[in-house]
């Protein structure tokens, strides 16, 4: 009896083996025949500094507010760079969920720049494999701190193309080839046109922790007259929560603009000029049907 009982346990565990491989065989096929758009990328429109292959979703605002602290390396009586700050408003706003355009004002050089973002590639798994997505970025400003120049020497522009790719669901890469064209450089013999190519990443720690990095190397000749200048590398640490998104990093850019970051990077981090900073974003919705952005 023994004997008999133990076989028809064996035999209904084995069906039970049986029909749960048969089911994930299923779901996989049917995975494999669907085509998964791959999000969140990126949890921001920023990797830090640098514009993201993210954009707003429709009918969504975007306020977010960025500061910049003086150098680390300004000493006690500076309160290690606390005592001062520069800081940038911005509004986002998506028109779809592929096209927004944004809009800020820095302190720094008392910039307005207007941008514009469209992602015209997204990343997706399954039936049809697109393994990166692409957003084109164009943006330009004006600096309205010197009252001497023409308005059109005071403009400047920007062209990126962003190509970000997410491995699995903590690694995400990005590459920014970026033309910046000024119409009136702030050093006399500097070049007008500045091409670059950023690299930045993030990686994620928990669902709503990440460590992001991004650094921008400038293919200009190293002379006297752009000595002062350096490339751009900054690390950081998103935070998630709800609809506010905190971004703490340490930069060697002042500036919070590609003009200024990519362009006109003046501290050194072998000397001690390293920025602490920090974005945060609020994300509101106008859409009466989806109130939350997704994650």
């Amino acid at each position: 009896m023994k004997v008999l009982r133990l076989l028809v346990m064996l035999m209904s565990a084995s069906t039970v083996l049986y029909a749960q491989d048969d089911l994930l065989n299923e779901l996989s096929k049917q995975d494999s025949a669907q085509t998964v758009p791959v999000t969140a990328t990126f949890k921001s429109t920023r990797v830090v500094n640098g514009q993201s292959v993210e954009t707003m979703k429709k009918k969504h605002l975007d306020f977010r507010i960025s500061h910049r602290f003086g150098k680390l390396n300004s000493g006690a009586y500076q309160f290690f760079g606390l005592d001062q700050a520069t800081m940038r408003l911005g509004f986002e706003y998506g028109l779809t969920d592929d096209l927004e355009i944004g809009v800020g004002r820095s302190t720094s050089q008392k910039v307005y720049d207007f941008f514009a973002k469209y992602k015209v590639l997204k990343q997706t798994s399954g039936a049809r494999n697109i393994p990166v997505s692409i957003t084109l970025f164009g943006g330009t400003g004006v600096a309205t701190v010197d009252k001497e120049r023409e308005f059109q020497d005071k403009l400047y522009y920007t062209a990126q193309v962003l190509v970000a790719r997410k491995f699995g669901e903590r690694l995400s890469l990005q590459l920014s080839p970026t033309y910046l064209y000024r119409t009136m450089p702030d050093i006399t013999g500097d070049e007008k046109i500045v091409l670059a190519l950023g690299i930045g990443g993030r990686f994620k720690l928990s669902k709503r922790v990440s460590l992001n990095g991004e650094y921008f190397y400038t293919a200009r000749e190293k002379n006297t007259v752009t000595a002062p200048y350096h490339d751009s590398m900054s690390f950081g640490v998103d935070i998630e929560t709800g609809g506010h998104v905190f971004q703490l990093h340490f930069t060697n850019s002042l500036g919070m603009i590609e003009k200024q970051f990519i362009g006109e990077t003046a501290g050194s981090w072998g000397k001690g000029d390293i920025h602490y900073g920090f974005n945060i974003s609020r994300t509101f919705s106008f859409d009466k049907k989806n109130k939350r952005q997704p994650n």
